[in-house]
């Protein structure tokens, strides 16, 4: 792990909106790293290579900061993401540690086909966890193979990785089976549209 997403930091010395803006226009993604009671450091990515590793890694990626010829081990807390152009604006790092839990939010990705007739609503798209920082998953994944109308999975049913817990009530409802609703009106009820249409 030791040179695994490895990321040259530069230090911001300016601040305010200008000032992200030319790192931006830089070629970089400006940052701010927090935590360990350490002052927040404000910092200026590679915004190619932090995409790359998010891509890679998805948004809870773990980074080997180089910041003057240091590592610091951080995680991707947050990453805000223009509407429209789609660069990233800003990132918000959070200082870990080797063997530390830290919580997360993970995606939750719904896999296989339901019984016929039935239709699966997700009603969490993620689910907040809590494992070591450097084994973080990147989904959790929910199978409703031949799953039947009425079934309910709850967060508390999902199997997790080893080492990974739930950070969230155990009752809260992940996806919803129910049975499909008919496409089609009853034979009575078009007759009677049919018959209004008419007059």
């Amino acid at each position: 792990m030791s040179d695994v997403n490895l990321l040259e930091a530069a230090v911001r010395t300016e601040f305010g909106k200008g000032a992200a803006r030319r790192t931006r226009r830089a070629g970089n993604v400006p940052a701010v790293l927090y935590g360990h009671q350490a002052d927040p450091q404000h910092l200026a990515l590679n915004a190619q290579a932090f995409a790359a590793i998010l891509r890679e890694h998805g948004t809870n990626a773990v980074l080997n900061l180089v910041i003057d010829g240091k590592k610091q081990l951080a995680l991707t807390k947050s990453v805000v993401v223009h509407p429209i152009r789609r660069y990233i604006e800003h990132a918000d790092l959070l200082i870990v540690k080797r063997g530390e839990r830290v919580t997360a939010d993970v995606t939750i990705t719904v896999t296989g086909d339901p019984a016929a007739g039935t239709l699966v609503t997700q009603e969490a798209t993620t689910l907040s966890i809590e494992a070591e920082a450097l084994n973080l998953p990147e989904t959790i994944e929910v199978s409703v193979e031949g799953v039947e109308p009425g079934t309910q999975i709850t967060a508390g049913e999902l199997q997790l990785p080893s080492g990974v817990t739930l950070a969230v009530d155990a009752e809260t409802l992940v996806v919803n089976v129910i049975a499909a609703p008919a496409a089609e009106p009853e034979a009575g009820e078009a007759e009677a549209a049919e018959a209004e249409s008419a007059e």
